[in-house]
Parts: C-alpha cells; sequence; structure tokens
C-alpha cells in the first residue's frame, strides 16, 4: 500500500529537522538531512501503521493511494545548486 501524508520539517537550532504530521499526530522522527528525514519517515511511518493496525484503527481515508496507477500530487522540497 502507498500512503501520502503531509509533512511538517522543523528546522532544529542544533541542526536538523523534527518532522511530525498533521494529518498522523503520531508520526513523530528526526534527521540531520532532508534525505535522511525521509528515510526516518518510511520508519515511523511503519511504526504508526503498525500501532493502528493493534488498536483496531484505521489509517485516514484520505492518506491511502488506493491505485498505483493513478497520478499522486506531491510536494517535496528540492535544494537548487
Amino acid at each position: 500500500m502507498q500512503y501520502k501524508i503531509p509533512l511538517v520539517l522543523t528546522p532544529q537550532p542544533e541542526g536538523g529537522y523534527t518532522v511530525t504530521s498533521p494529518l498522523l499526530p503520531e508520526l513523530a522522527t528526526e534527521g540531520d538531512t532532508i534525505e535522511e528525514v525521509l528515510t526516518n519517515v518510511r520508519d515511523a511511518l511503519a511504526a504508526v501503521i503498525e500501532t493502528y493496525e493493534d488498536l483496531g484503527r484505521r489509517v485516514p481515508q484520505n492518506a491511502l493511494v488506493p491505485d498505483a496507477g493513478s497520478p499522486i500530487w506531491i510536494e517535496t522540497l528540492v535544494a537548487a545548486p
């Protein structure tokens, strides 16, 4: 299953980012770089989904991407040189 999750990256004074999601308040992670953040988000999302399953809760419907063959709107942070 694929998920479309909005993320909020908050820069930290000591460097790196703290990441949360307004759609999944249980999702929280951090990373020193954007690349590390995205890797950590995958792990955090897997843990949130497992917790939801254990509790009998459903992931919000608007987070599900039902058909991987259809277009998906995604916003990505891209740093230019």
